[in-house]
């Protein structure tokens, strides 16, 4: 084992294919982001007037995931530090909160609380009335004379979980500042996240709208070729692999960041494989990875209505195997468990669209099947490995704290 364990170690040290691995990951910051300037120009154009104090209206982007909306924020982000003055007689803040964290956004209290940890203050992590943490979140941002641009991104994820309410008390404390103003700028990945919500709370928070299409498969490639050529030594990617690695990422929706990670995740295994070359084969072997972890990831982070219907599922497909399952034996079974985990019941079409969002997703096939004069039924499928199914089980069984 130890001479093992030196092979794997000593590798290391080899010349590997990598010159800066961090221009492929998530949270690298470029110095231009290509295909996004006209709606860059129009969050700069948006959100200019905070540089002379004055509240701007609230923006909303939205667009799938990898399409740049969270870059292009950053981007503006930063060169709005760049521009603001000493002495212009106000504080310009512009904080970021991803909704996604877990122990962050599932309740409306620890959202505030995070925000205040954000602005410097601290309130316990529970046991306040949630009405006395928002005194204490306006207390703290209006102290002094501020200009505050809050950025909440993947914001439908903090939807899923609380109320509508929590943004319209946000957009509306304003009118309870004296001297500090606030705008919101929410992003979503979800495209019909605002067609959801309560008019007063669209109206007040989506006063400005920006729409991030997917990249084509010729825009990834651009962005994949200029990342590449810093990322790795000259002449290690095999010819192919980027125009590859752009048409599977165009296939996802134009996920500009799926096309990196695959890029990332090649250059790794090939190094693990101590090959001179990124070939076709370590693409196709990052392909398969990132679809698992994307599947575990998706399970992970679904509240806990959502894991019960797929618990339902797993449960009844693995005691009938041999017969197929049907909606409404899943709905019985997601009752049950309801009523064990002593948790709210969804009704019957809700379940049913939760279902349809599994199957989107690639979790599982349904297939609608007549039965003549007795209508149509939709009989269901798991579409995941046992390897992914087992992995799958735990994080449920964990999330719900099940022996």
């Amino acid at each position: 084992m130890e001479k093992e364990l030196n092979e794997i170690f000593d590798s290391v040290n080899r010349e590997g294919l990598f010159k800066n691995k961090s221009i492929l990951q998530a949270n690298y910051q470029p110095e231009s982001i290509p295909h996004r300037e006209e709606q860059i120009k129009q969050i700069a154009s948006i959100l200019a007037p905070v540089l002379k104090g004055e509240r701007t209206s609230n923006l909303f982007l939205y667009g799938k995931t990898g399409t740049g909306k969270t870059l292009s924020i950053q981007f503006v982000r930063d060169e709005l530090f760049k521009r603001t003055k000493e002495g212009a007689g106000f504080k310009l803040r512009i904080e970021y909160l991803n909704c996604k964290l877990k122990k962050v956004s599932d309740t409306e209290y620890r959202i505030l609380a995070e925000l205040i940890k954000k602005m410097g203050g601290k309130v316990p992590a529970t046991g306040l009335p949630t009405e006395s943490v928002y005194n204490k979140f306006i207390e703290i941002i209006d102290a002094e004379k501020q200009m505050i641009v809050l950025i909440l991104d993947e914001i439908d994820q903090t939807m899923k979980k609380i109320s509508s309410d929590f943004l319209y008390n946000l957009t509306r404390l304003n009118t309870e500042l004296s001297k500090t103003q606030m705008c919101i700028v929410g992003i979503s990945n979800d495209l019909t996240f605002l067609d959801g919500l309560d008019p007063r709370v669209r109206s007040s928070l989506s006063e400005e709208e920006i729409v991030f299409h997917p990249y084509n498969a010729l825009q990834l490639q651009k962005i994949l070729t200029k990342r590449a050529k810093d990322a790795f030594k000259e002449g290690v990617v095999q010819e192919g692999v980027i125009a590859k690695c752009a048409a599977y990422a165009a296939r996802e929706h134009g996920d500009a960041r799926r096309a990196l990670d695959l890029l990332r995740i090649a250059g790794e295994l090939a190094e693990r494989d101590n090959s001179k070359k990124i070939l076709m084969k370590y693409l196709d072997e990052a392909n398969n990875k990132i679809e698992r972890d994307k599947i575990l990831d998706v399970i992970s982070s679904e509240p806990k209505q959502f894991q019960l219907v797929l618990y339902s599922i797993i449960q009844l497909s693995q005691k009938n195997k041999k017969q197929p399952i049907f909606t409404g034996d899943v709905y019985n079974y997601y009752q049950e468990l309801c009523s064990k985990n002593k948790l709210e019941v969804l009704t019957q079409r809700r379940v049913g669209d939760i279902i349809q969002e599994f199957d989107m997703l690639g979790v599982i096939n349904v297939t609608v099947i007549s039965k003549g004069r007795g209508g149509r039924m939709r009989e269901i499928k798991l579409a995941i490995t046992d390897n992914i199914l087992k992995k799958a089980k735990e994080i449920i069984e964990n999330s719900l704290n099940y022996k």
